[in-house]
């Protein structure tokens, strides 16, 4: 899904830790992004069987379904999702996927704030938000 102009934004949180998908969440609708949360893989397909959101961030590491399980299944409604995998082991997403996809990114555990922006604005439009490359020149 490409992001429409006048549309805001769909982002779905899927994170085990309550902490985790609280603070990721209330970032995201701080900046405006229209945000629902899953607490793991099973409630985040149901909400994806209901709609279609613009990302997807997943933890890596949950409980019932993994995060790179989730995004095997959100692709076959999705093939074109756009998914940002969070997660403190990085290194076990590179051992475990040789490359990640365009629409594909991963943020280690802790970020900040700002990270979590960025890396949001980079899958979603490309740049980051507010910015244009001739912003930057």
């Amino acid at each position: 899904m490409t992001h429409l102009p006048g549309r805001t934004p769909s982002v779905l949180v899927t994170d085990d830790t309550d902490a985790t998908r609280e603070v990721v969440a209330r970032v995201l609708a701080a900046d405006g992004y229209a945000v629902e949360t899953a607490a793991h893989g099973p409630e985040a397909l149901e909400k994806v069987g209901q709609r279609l959101f613009d990302l997807y961030l997943l933890d890596l590491s949950m409980p019932m379904m993994t995060g790179e399980e989730l995004a095997a299944l959100i692709r076959r409604y999705h093939p074109k999702a756009k998914l940002l995998f969070i997660t403190a082991y990085s290194a076990r997403l590179f051992q475990q996927t040789t490359l990640l996809k365009d629409t594909e990114a991963f943020l280690e555990k802790p970020f900040g704030a700002q990270d979590l922006r960025e890396a949001v604005s980079m899958l979603l439009f490309g740049h980051l938000r507010g910015l244009h490359a001739s912003d930057t020149a």
